[in-house]
């Protein structure tokens, strides 16, 4: 059984995603990042980032006790060598998934995350931030465009590469990109968009974290904990489904 602690994130969102597509058993631990529970010292246990997503795998390979994993990087690539699926074995395949994996984590997602964040989160508009994470996002997207021009998926076959990629493309329209622009990736995240475990993935977020319009004070209370500087650290996150 997987425990997975959760909230409705991109990064939340990657690891749902590939549950969903693989049918591992696993149970939700909602925790909802905009009331602070991030912080509390049994979740810091398992992630002591103060960062969802995480797991506890109560039956790990090799038998012994439960095993915990934080960071969503590490958690898919966790999972996928748990069940040998949606990343290859040999050595040429598992370094083209992995590279582009990385490629997410160190660009896509910081990246568009900031970009949320100066749109959405920042108590005032900086326009020399806001314009340097729209193009950075933009040529990111584009990147990733040209990469989809002779393949179906990012590593050709699908595989957590595109679990980890497709919930940072779903935000486009807060971002400022048009998927029209950019004809490949279109392709590939209608492609990502229509597999029934994306849309199972999804469903359990509306369900956990149904949308409503925040008041301005809830807003303000959410921009505090989200992205306080005190010495708990912020989390960082861009709250988007």
């Amino acid at each position: 059984m997987i425990d997975l602690h959760y909230w409705t994130t991109p990064n939340g969102h990657k690891i749902s995603i590939f549950l969903e597509e693989s049918g591992l058993p696993y149970q939700v631990h909602p925790v909802n990042i905009g009331k602070g529970e991030q912080f509390q010292p049994e979740f810091l246990r398992i992630s002591p980032n103060n960062r969802i997503p995480a797991i506890v795998d109560t039956e790990p390979a090799g038998g012994g006790g439960p095993l915990s994993v934080f960071e969503s990087g590490a958690i898919l690539l966790y999972l996928a060598d748990k069940t040998g699926r949606f990343v290859p074995q040999d050595l040429r395949g598992r370094t083209e998934v992995l590279q582009w994996l990385f490629w997410q984590m160190g660009g896509l997602g910081p990246m568009a995350g900031q970009n949320g964040h100066f749109h959405m989160a920042a108590p005032e508009k900086i326009p020399y931030a806001i314009e340097r994470y729209v193009k950075e996002t933009a040529r990111l997207y584009g990147v990733l465009d040209k990469r989809l021009a002779d393949r179906e998926f990012i590593a050709g076959d699908y595989s957590i590469a595109d679990m980890a990629s497709y919930p940072w493309v779903v935000p486009h329209k807060l971002h400022e990109q048009k998927l029209e622009d950019f004809p490949n990736l279109q392709r590939w995240f209608n492609a990502v968009q229509a597999r029934p475990a994306v849309q199972r993935a999804y469903a359990l977020a509306q369900q956990i974290n149904p949308p409503r319009e925040l008041t301005d004070e809830e807003k303000e209370a959410q921009r505090k904990i989200l992205y306080g500087q005190g010495g708990q650290g912020s989390t960082g996150a861009t709250v988007v489904k």
